[in-house]
């Protein structure tokens, strides 16, 4: 089962981005960038980390590649650090290998960061097919992760009955985090009885909610809802769609009763950009839905404008044909990663989208973090 702190903290929602894969031109694991970009990541404010996903690249299992393990012992390196460091901050107490120059302050996020002791949130992708996936959850609990992000696409032609049959052996293994993944990337449509009889699995602690469909996000929460648990946190994939998701009451009526959920926090590959400004957007929903007042136009716009950089970061355009390449081309620009290099040669940016790209920066700088990364970023890559 979960430790019940970090169930509070995924609960209450946080920012969890989707880690990249910092590479060389020769397509090798950059150790630096890697760890520059888990650095980035927490000193933006970020609440967690899901690494091994598809912003990673499900191609890192490959034998000749052989970097899951690497990349996610990578990340926990650098929250085992943060998780010190924030903990002897709180104690008054900081030794010297826990405290590093580039701990900077975190945005004014009390609401939704919490207090800055508390752990990051640890998700680790896991992936293919039963036997595979257990060996993954086997090394995501070794290596300290506290819930799996399970990806069903490696099973198209399995029945429901059959995808619960994995879900329920996975999730004796380690505690999971649903995933309703688009088909345009590789998922399915998946129904309502589904996730209502997924929600019946105890080992369940979120779901990923990302078919970028309102229908099917309905689907997810109602089923939530009428599961009687209250225990699932539910976090928004839908970049389509991300703030609206973040400010929407679900309501539904359950046994005579009305119920009302929300998806209160986010684990996206946009996130994987632009951080620090996509933790004050969540903060800013948090406030919005806290204080029960209308949501104000400023933040009906602010969807729009979100949805709109996310197009070019994620190439709608094309189909999606290049939203790593797009993520990486963010990251790039700002120093962070030295190239747009993905493992598999053929993929890269799209025609037109690094003009998407540069029409976006312009119209919305204020969804940028540009200055922030700037002044940080040596440190990020020093040792």
């Amino acid at each position: 089962m979960i430790d019940p702190t970090i169930s509070t903290i995924l609960q209450r929602g946080i920012v969890i981005p989707a880690h990249p894969l910092a590479l060389t031109a020769e397509r090798k694991l950059d150790t630096c960038r890697q760890r520059a970009l888990s650095r980035y990541y927490i000193a933006a404010g970020a609440g967690g980390l899901a690494v091994g996903v598809h912003t990673t690249q499900f191609a890192i299992r490959q034998p000749e590649h052989g970097l899951y393990e690497p990349v996610l012992t990578l990340a926990a390196e650098e929250m085992d650090r943060a998780d010190a460091a924030r903990a002897t901050d709180a104690s008054g107490t900081v030794p010297i290998f826990a405290k590093r120059k580039w701990d900077c302050p975190l945005p004014h996020t009390e609401s939704q960061s919490g207090t800055s002791s508390e752990p990051l949130v640890r998700i680790a992708g896991v992936i293919g097919p039963t036997h595979q996936a257990l060996a993954e959850a086997e090394t995501a609990r070794r290596l300290g992760y506290h819930a799996g992000l399970l990806g069903l696409a490696a099973l198209p032609d399995a029945s429901e009955a059959e995808l619960l049959d994995h879900c329920r052996a996975v999730a004796e293994v380690i505690p999971i985090f649903g995933f309703y993944l688009q088909p345009a990337v590789g998922g399915r449509v998946l129904g309502y009885a589904f996730w209502r009889r997924l929600a019946e699995i105890e080992n369940l602690v979120a779901v990923k909610i990302a078919p970028f469909n309102r229908y099917q996000t309905i689907d997810v929460v109602r089923a939530v809802a009428e599961s009687g648990r209250d225990d699932v946190s539910l976090y928004t994939g839908n970049d389509d769609n991300i703030v609206l998701d973040l400010l929407t009451p679900y309501s539904f009526e359950v046994n005579g009763r009305r119920v009302t959920r929300r998806i209160t926090g986010g684990l996206l590959g946009h996130w994987a950009v632009w951080t620090r400004q996509a933790v004050q957007v969540l903060h800013d929903c948090h406030a919005a839905v806290a204080s029960g007042e209308p949501i104000s136009p400023d933040l009906l716009r602010l969807s729009i404008e979100v949805t709109d950089a996310n197009a070019a970061v994620f190439d709608a355009a094309g189909n999606y044909a290049g939203v790593i390449a797009g993520v990486h081309e963010v990251l790039r620009r700002q120093n962070l990663l030295e190239g747009i290099w993905c493992l598999d040669p053929q993929e890269t940016l799209s025609p037109g989208q690094a003009e998407e790209l540069d029409r976006v920066c312009r119209a919305y700088p204020h969804l940028t973090d540009d200055a922030f990364v700037a002044e940080y970023l040596d440190q990020w890559l020093g040792a």
